[in-house]
């Protein structure tokens, strides 16, 4: 599943589909907290909008204005008088505040990190930011400052190259030593912040064409004074954003570019895990990853001895991978799959599937150059993206995209995506509880999806030895996901051990593996989501284990009521279906894994 899934759509267009309502004042009663969620989800979106400029001091300014005061008016609402349900939507609202201050404060650091590298920025903001306020121009002037910014270009590259050449293992290194060096000595940057200021470079570049373009042609003399030193600052910025990425950074668009992208660092990683209404430790979660991943891998050589390969799971997972099926076959056999997992949920009255969301969900083919990134079937809009070889790719890429997509991996991605998975929660989502919708989480949204590939597992969705290795082939692969993430993300493994991990311990193969930790390192994706899929699930059967296990609900009940309520924390959902008790500041405390895998124990 990629970015452009239902849970990363941006709050733009979720506050666009809820519609701006009039911002209320003073208290706030209990059946008002949905609309006081989209209230401030409209506030938020108009105060973005209106201070777009990336990096400005006055966005940052104003945005910590926005979420300081929603906090304040959170403290006036009567919390103990709200029903459960409003309690949680505004547990949901108050999390996301401080979520949202500590994310502001973050990019803070993030654009102090590179501020010597993009030092011209002053210019672009002053001239964008009087444009959106409406200010004359005088193109005169205007052209005075635009032009400045080739000066300051080429002195930063200048300084940038003399820093290269001068302290090599610096700025191989994590650090930037150097970046605060006085006018005229060398500037000293990393890989990963490099790649970060050319992305900054080109969002700034793209801000000045904005401004450009509104003054163009509409005022007389503006074109006369600034055209030129337009063209010089524009080409400036360009390649000097390509000289970062590629010559620094070393990304030049080729399938062998290193893997580049800055740890998040314990602390990060311990903010993220409370965010996410999770009660453990990395090094909890890790233990939990590792035990999920002993327990595939035993599964694994029973499914390899029942293929006769002996112990050798390995080797079955090699016959699994060839058996695929021909060029231009792919698409019917994910359709003729959806159709048997809509089936095989009917019969065993698991979860309600409307007649609209079995009627609507289609399918479309990846690019090459999207399986650089995303090597396997994906879910995007009503879409699952089909993953297969195409006739311009070099042929061991098209052999590994074939392995990597073969019938019985597809027998377990296919309801993953579709129905009973993503398909049918996108549908609920978007007809439930629709002001959560803000708010979504991964563990929730991932979660889902592997919840049912392990409820498919229990209930003898694999017909075969072969089709009960390519589920597990997953279930290994979101186990691994733990580990990969938290530890490059805690400084403790590099984007080319992931790739190795992946390929010797899962089976993956390699190009798949290298989109893998292409996409966790630099996919623009929260650093927990790739560990969301095996918690979030574990989440997910220890509650449905305290409801359906002890007889409070249906299994079809039970799941149709986890999709009524939205894309939130599951430990949210718990306390909302228990009716547990809530308070104004609560945080997670629920330990879930227990219930399900005794190596979370480990200290």
């Amino acid at each position: 599943m990629n970015t452009q899934r239902f849970f990363l759509l941006t709050r733009v267009f979720v506050v666009m589909a809820m519609g701006a309502c009039p911002t209320l004042a003073g208290s706030v009663s209990a059946p008002s907290i949905a609309s006081l969620i989209e209230n401030y989800a409209a506030d938020q979106h108009d105060v973005a909008a209106a201070f777009p400029v990336p990096g400005s001091s006055n966005r940052f300014a104003r945005l910590e204005t926005l979420y300081t005061g929603w906090l304040s008016r959170l403290i006036t609402i009567p919390f103990d008088t709200l029903p459960q349900s409003a309690k949680v939507d505004y547990v949901l609202l108050r999390n996301d505040l401080e979520n949202s201050l500590s994310e502001l404060a973050r990019e803070r650091v993030q654009w102090g990190e590179i501020n010597a590298f993009v030092a011209y920025r002053t210019n672009i903001y002053i001239l964008e930011e009087a444009r959106l306020k409406g200010e004359p121009t005088d193109s005169q002037a205007a052209a005075t400052r635009v032009s400045r910014l080739s000066g300051q270009i080429k002195e930063l590259r200048a300084r940038v190259e003399q820093g290269l050449k001068t302290n090599a293992t610096a700025a191989a290194s994590n650090t930037l030593a150097a970046a605060h060096s006085p006018t005229g000595t060398p500037l000293v940057i990393s890989a990963p912040l490099a790649q970060r200021a050319a992305a900054a470079t080109d969002s700034l570049r793209a801000t000045l064409k904005t401004w450009y373009s509104f003054h163009e042609g509409f005022q007389p003399d503006f074109t006369w004074w600034v055209n030129k030193p337009y063209e010089e600052a524009d080409k400036a910025l360009g390649d000097y954003a390509k000289f970062l990425r590629e010559e620094v950074a070393g990304i030049k668009g080729k399938d062998d570019d290193p893997i580049v992208g800055k740890p998040l660092g314990e602390a990060g990683i311990s903010d993220a895990i409370q965010h996410e209404f999770i009660s453990y430790s990395a090094a909890e979660l890790l233990a939990i990853g590792e035990g999920e991943m002993a327990w595939c891998e035993r599964e694994m050589k029973a499914a390899a001895r029942d293929m006769g390969f002996g112990d050798d799971w390995k080797a079955a997972l090699a016959k699994v991978k060839a058996d695929f099926v021909p060029p231009g076959e792919q698409a019917a056999l994910i359709s003729g799959l959806a159709r048997e997992a809509i089936a095989f949920t009917k019969a065993h009255h698991l979860v309600t599937i409307p007649p609209m969301c079995e009627e609507t969900w289609t399918l479309s083919m990846m690019s090459p150059e999207t399986l650089k990134t995303i090597p396997y079937a994906a879910y995007n809009g009503q879409a699952m993206m089909v993953a297969y070889a195409r006739d311009s790719m070099p042929h061991d890429d098209k052999l590994m995209t074939m392995r990597g997509n073969n019938r019985h991996f597809t027998r377990n991605v296919t309801p993953h995506e579709l129905i009973p998975g993503h398909h049918l929660q996108r549908y609920q989502a978007a007809r439930n509880n629709h002001q959560r919708s803000y708010f979504n989480t991964p563990f929730y949204v991932e979660g889902w999806a592997l919840y049912w590939e392990r409820r498919l597992w229990d209930l003898g969705w694999a017909k075969s030895p072969e089709d009960r290795l390519g589920m597990l082939f997953w279930r290994m692969t979101r186990a691994a996901r733990v580990e990969v993430a938290l530890q490059f993300h805690l400084g403790k493994m590099t984007p080319p051990e992931i790739v190795e991990f992946l390929v010797n311990r899962v089976g993956h193969e390699r190009s798949g593996a290298t989109a893998e930790a292409r996409r966790l390192v630099d996919g623009g994706f929260p650093p927990l989501y790739q560990a969301a899929y095996l918690l979030g699930a574990l989440q997910l059967e220890a509650l449905r284990t305290d409801l359906v296990g002890k007889g409070l609900m249906t299994e079809s009940g039970f799941n149709d009521a986890i999709l009524a309520a939205n894309a939130i924390p599951i430990e949210l959902i718990r306390s909302e279906l228990l009716n547990l008790p809530l308070s104004r500041d609560f945080h997670p405390s629920w330990r879930f894994a227990p219930l399900l895998s005794p190596v979370a124990k480990k200290p």
